[in-house]
């Protein structure tokens, strides 16, 4: 009997020891917690990453308005135009009178690149000399309503810039300054246009 007594105490002995053992580990998670903390952090932080690009994506500064782009009027469809909306970019303009037949051949350019350069090279065109309704007929025709078209039948703009005849290319750098004046067949505006655009 006593040998048995022993057997079984100390079998009781090696129980509550493999016991105690399971008990230390299911303290090791609970003091690993602060794993678990750090782990949390990366989701803390993902949260706020958000923030950040929209901290460094705040809109810029508007940009001086050069005098060249001081200047506001209608386009031919009736809304309200602020070229100085346009500062800070190179900008096109093109004066154009709707019975000028240079003007209808270099219409085809200006519907072709103008939508694609619209966010860096704005081309606007400037319509004059002519009646407000042979204007919209030539917009119509050359599929040019995608691109601002001022209606100027005072004349305003064209003396501003001192055009004296259709069709004429203002070309302005993206501070205002005028870089050309004068005629540009098609090939020479897409040129002109793209170097702009990368520049």
């Amino acid at each position: 009997m006593p040998p048995r007594n022993v057997r079984h105490a100390g079998a009781a002995v090696v129980l509550a020891a493999a016991i105690a053992a399971t008990g230390a580990c299911a303290v090791g998670p609970e003091r690993a917690a602060p794993a678990g903390a750090v782990a949390a952090a990366p989701t803390a932080t993902a949260t706020a990453s958000p923030a950040t690009p929209s901290t460094s994506a705040a809109p810029p500064a508007p940009a001086t308005v050069p005098k060249t782009l001081s200047f506001a009027g209608k386009t031919l469809d009736g809304t309200a135009f602020s070229a100085a909306a346009l500062a800070g970019r190179p900008v096109v303009l093109w004066f154009w009178a709707p019975w000028c037949a240079t003007c209808a051949s270099q219409a085809w350019t200006v519907a072709e690149i103008a939508p694609k350069y619209r966010d860096t090279v704005p081309i606007v065109g400037v319509a004059g000399l002519g009646e407000q309704k042979a204007m919209k007929e030539f917009v119509t025709e050359f599929d040019l309503a995608g691109t601002p078209q001022l209606d100027d039948r005072a004349g305003a703009v064209w003396r501003r810039f001192k055009v004296a005849e259709q069709s004429t290319f203002v070309v302005l750098d993206r501070d205002g300054k005028v870089v050309h004046q004068g005629f540009l067949d098609g090939e020479s505006l897409t040129r002109q246009v793209e170097t702009l655009a990368r520049g």
